[in-house]
């Protein structure tokens, strides 16, 4: 597990670096609010698109090798945006940096679930902790990086990348071991597939990731606007997104003793007040409030995760991909609308509306089946 934390860090610290380098290229382009929320789509659609195709791939292949691939050219596609001063350009590679986190994931996730044993939502959490701090880190390596040293700063991202990629070259033969005996526990274990559960739990996330990059996007900018410098407001997302690892080792565990459905609906049910409280009180308890949203709204990404493979068990890694991947795409459409709305309306509106997202998915995931309709029946193992 420690090679596929340490890999799910780095993935994701080329993702959260995205808004410092927004930030940064704002002014220099002269990007309205929209053009911002478009370049997080294009991220995000990439990513989104590429992880269920990866998915369906992994599970017909072995496709270890994906992992150290996706990671490094995460990395690179991140680590050169900066450097491009043209908007075109800029969305060509951060979609290449989108392609690379979308070919790690959906392989990272399937072995994280084959060595978590029974305590699924558990282990997910201990994972999915490593792209939280990377997602974390992301903002504030990057922002630093490039308030010291400028748009060259940006390749400083290739070394964390580039170090673990290698990682996982070098442990490719344990890395195998695990994905061959999670393949041999999967065989002795059968549930029935569920389609239309699976569906609206993607639903569920969508809604979910209005949120979600709606402060991912607009954190800092809404703190810059209130006449807050760039690096308070990359600060500030950076420790939204650290509430979201404390929250995700919380959820875990709960999910796991009171089961994953009432943590998921009780998580969307806390965030729209949270997100509010932050648009409109501001302050000191305006960033209380939003880093608590933070807790609250990444805390569930790996309980849905587990949620998404135990409804589609026959395919663990498209699943897996289509709950982190396809379903957070709509996150990215959603900043667009978001950036619209900052446009026409205001910034605190667009934030207002982000609260939106959340109370929509508590509404379709208390649809959902309880796990009780989704335990796995023991079969006899084929000889």
């Amino acid at each position: 597990m420690t090679d596929l934390w340490f890999g799910h860090l780095a993935a994701d610290l080329a993702s959260g670096a995205l808004p410092a380098v927004l930030v940064f290229l704002k002014p220099l382009l002269h990007l309205s609010y929209t053009k911002t929320g478009a370049v997080v789509l294009v991220a995000t659609v990439t990513s989104s698109i590429a992880q269920p195709f990866f998915g369906r791939w992994s599970d017909r292949r072995t496709t270890t090798w994906l992992m150290p691939a996706g990671i490094a050219v995460a990395a690179i596609g991140i680590a050169v945006s900066p450097l491009m001063h043209n908007y075109v350009l800029l969305l060509v590679f951060v979609s290449v940096s989108g392609l690379g986190v979308g070919a790690f994931h959906p392989e990272a996730m399937k072995l994280a679930r084959h060595v978590s044993g029974e305590r699924r939502a558990s282990g997910m959490a201990v994972f999915q902790t490593g792209g939280n701090l990377g997602i974390a880190l992301g903002p504030l390596v990057a922002g630093v990086a490039l308030a010291v040293v400028g748009s060259v700063g940006g390749l400083l991202l290739v070394i964390p990348g580039v170090f673990v990629a290698a990682l996982l070259v070098r442990d490719f033969g344990l890395l195998g071991r695990a994905r061959q005996a999670g393949h041999e526990r999967a065989r002795r274990v059968t549930t029935v597939d569920r389609p239309g559960a699976f569906r609206l739990l993607l639903v569920a996330i969508g809604f979910r990731s209005v949120a979600y990059y709606g402060l991912f996007t607009f954190v800092p900018l809404w703190e810059v606007a209130q006449g807050h410098s760039k690096s308070y407001g990359t600060a500030l997302l950076s420790l939204v997104l650290f509430g979201g690892v404390i929250g995700t080792l919380c959820a875990g565990p709960l999910a796991d003793r009171y089961g994953q459905k009432p943590v998921l609906v009780a998580s969307l049910m806390l965030s729209p007040g949270l997100v509010a409280v932050f648009a409109l009180v501001g302050g000191a308890v305006g960033a209380v409030a939003v880093c608590l949203a933070g807790a609250v709204i990444v805390s569930t990404f790996s309980v849905t995760t587990v949620m998404g493979q135990e409804y589609l068990p026959s395919r663990i890694a498209m699943a897996s991909g289509m709950t982190v991947g396809l379903a957070m795409g709509l996150g990215g459409i959603g900043a667009v609308l978001l950036g619209v709305i900052a446009d026409s309306v205001d910034l605190r509106a667009a934030l207002l509306a982000t609260a939106a997202g959340p109370a929509l998915g508590a509404l379709v995931a208390l649809r959902l089946p309880g796990e009780r309709q989704t335990r796995a029946l023991p079969v006899l193992a084929v000889k």
